[in-house]
């Protein structure tokens, strides 16, 4: 299976934090899964650390490319097409970040690993 990570669901991987439910942790661990990172993620890693948020992990910025390897996740870049959905969704959800990751979960028919209840408003399917 081929499954998108929401950003906090990456975070909470890379501390070990028990904040992931057990669907979660299981699908992540599992081996024969290919798990994916999109870039929004590296662009929100930098803007939070920026803000002093990622206190946890200093240094995930500047290890970014070397954690996703050693968990060979996979990066997602932003195509044009991602970005021509994520700004045409009717849905009423302004987070940019948000949008993006529901189109790049739905034009990749990539399931999302999220708690965020905001995506059930978005064509994608979640595991939680």
């Amino acid at each position: 299976m081929k499954l998108l990570l929401d950003t906090h669901a990456m975070l909470w991987w890379f501390t070990a934090v028990p904040r992931l439910s057990t669907a979660a942790t299981m699908a992540m661990a599992d081996e024969g899964n290919q798990i994916f990172v999109r870039a929004a993620s590296a662009w929100e890693v930098a803007t939070l650390q920026k803000l002093g948020r990622l206190t946890d992990l200093p240094s995930l910025r500047e290890r970014f490319g070397e954690l996703l390897a050693a968990d060979e996740f996979t990066p997602l870049p932003i195509e044009n097409h991602h970005a021509l959905a994520a700004g045409s969704y009717d849905v009423a959800h302004r987070d940019p970040f948000d949008r993006m990751l529901a189109a790049q979960s739905e034009l990749e028919a990539l399931p999302l690993v999220t708690r965020d209840q905001a995506f059930a408003a978005f064509p994608v399917q979640t595991i939680w």
